[in-house]
């Protein structure tokens, strides 16, 4: 009996795992303050552009947030996990998207405070806000201006 070979074999495992890994990678799980609706609105956002979020309301959120090495100045209502990486507040889907093809050396992104024309934040108006890049070890730089 012929048996196939270890990189034919390896080839077959990785196209039968990627679109699991990929299911995995559109996980998010979002961390946000009890009775918070914006950040509602922003798991709706990330649901419309193919993600899958679960949604765990606490009491207090710091915690998250120093666990996953948020900067302070970066902090907004949520904090969520996807990929490996953490996004605070309401950063565009695409951007997320973006870093989960990339897997740029972040820990991940922030849009500080609650930008007026953020997604979930939807107020009339075209208000401009950065979105941070940080690292765990506290380093910042604009990754996108919106």
């Amino acid at each position: 009996m012929k048996y196939p070979s270890s990189a034919a074999t390896l080839a077959v495992l990785f196209l039968l795992a990627s679109p699991l890994t990929q299911a995995a990678v559109r996980d998010v799980t979002m961390y946000k303050n009890q009775g918070c609706l914006c950040c509602d609105k922003w798991a709706q956002h990330l649901e419309k552009n193919g993600f899958r979020v679960k949604s765990v309301a606490l009491d207090d959120v710091t915690p998250v947030k120093e666990k996953n090495h948020v900067p302070v100045a970066l902090r907004s209502c949520h904090t969520a996990q996807i990929g490996g990486y953490v996004f605070e507040g309401h950063v565009p889907a695409d951007l997320v998207s973006r870093v989960l093809k990339e897997k740029p050396k972040l820990a991940g992104l922030a849009a500080p405070g609650m930008p007026q024309s953020a997604p979930g934040m939807d107020l009339p108006g075209n208000h401009p806000y950065a979105v941070i890049a940080f690292t765990a070890d506290g380093k910042t730089r604009v990754y996108a201006q919106r």
